[in-house]
């Protein structure tokens, strides 16, 4: 009965390391693609250059 429990266990933890590394991906792509899209897309600057998009 122990033996099943652990292994039940495992697979849970397994499973939900698994999802979350999987949701870590997709956030990582979509800020990815943000800051991409920042340097395309950013507001003119003193003078007619490309200003920074980013406050730092």
């Amino acid at each position: 009965m122990v033996p099943l429990i652990l292994v039940l266990l495992l697979a849970l933890v397994l499973f939900g390391a698994g999802f979350a590394l999987k949701a870590l991906w997709w956030i990582a792509v979509i800020v990815l693609v943000l800051w991409l899209l920042g340097f395309i897309v950013r507001p003119a600057g003193s003078g007619g250059r490309k200003g920074r998009w980013y406050r730092w």
